[in-house]
């Protein structure tokens, strides 16, 4: 598959995507500065160890970057497994509360003012996955920047729980919830633009305090049918018009 047959987006199209990435990611490093402080002050009282954690992601091409994030588990507890069940021991009483609404996340946004990423993409995996489960149309997400949001991002904020085994956590989540995942972000690539990514913010923003409510919000209805394609028979959340 040839990248430039996934862009659908001009010479201004991409460069006004790459200005917004790094104007919102700016913006909410600034505005979420005092709530990293008092994340990192939680983190040091609560686990011995650094503040930060330096996950290692395959990025656009496959290519290996550093994706940043709060430490939310014991130091020396993360080569147990690459996949975080969701009542996994490791994770200490105040990093599951930075996880659940999503405080561990906001260091990305200095991945997006790096280049690393971007604000809207497929979600980077652990190298890990994607050497072992990845099949060919999986690796194709792998030709866009990764996003520190998406469809793939969204479906796990719905369904990422109940669909992952606690006592197999890597291999529940390769079979139950990466092919979903990964065939929303397939189908939006086809499609994506500027006003696309606009409502994939939206929704996300709207998807985190849901989830936490204990409801579900639906994706369009559009990437979901493309996404049948690659993983037809799955559970899919009711979907908009």
């Amino acid at each position: 598959m040839n990248i430039n047959s996934f862009d659908r987006r001009s010479f201004v199209g991409i460069l006004i995507k790459e200005i917004l990435d790094k104007s919102i990611a700016l913006m909410a490093l600034v505005v979420a500065f005092p709530i990293l402080i008092v994340a990192a002050l939680g983190i040091k009282i609560s686990s011995p160890g650094p503040i930060f954690y330096k996950a290692r992601r395959a990025g656009k091409g496959g290519k290996i970057f550093t994706m940043l994030k709060l430490r939310t588990m014991h130091v020396g507890t993360d080569h147990f497994s690459v996949i975080t069940a969701p009542c996994d021991n490791r994770v200490f009483a105040f990093g599951f509360w930075l996880r659940r609404v999503k405080i561990d996340e906001i260091l990305q946004f200095w991945n997006v003012l790096t280049g690393d990423m971007s604000l809207v993409g497929p979600r980077p995996e652990d190298p890990v996955i994607v050497e072992r489960y990845y099949k060919v149309w999986m690796r194709e997400t792998l030709l866009v920047l990764p996003g520190l949001t998406g469809p793939g991002t969204v479906y796990g904020y719905i369904y990422g729980d109940s669909l992952l085994d606690q006592s197999d956590p890597e291999i529940s989540y390769a079979h139950n919830l990466l092919p979903q995942k990964l065939a929303l972000e397939r189908a939006y690539i086809e499609r994506a633009n500027l006003f696309g990514d606009i409502g994939y913010i939206i929704l996300t923003a709207i998807a985190i305090p849901a989830h936490l409510l204990r409801y579900n919000v639906s994706l369009p209805r559009v990437d979901i049918d493309v996404a049948r394609r690659w993983a037809p028979i799955i559970p899919y959340p009711s979907s908009r018009r």
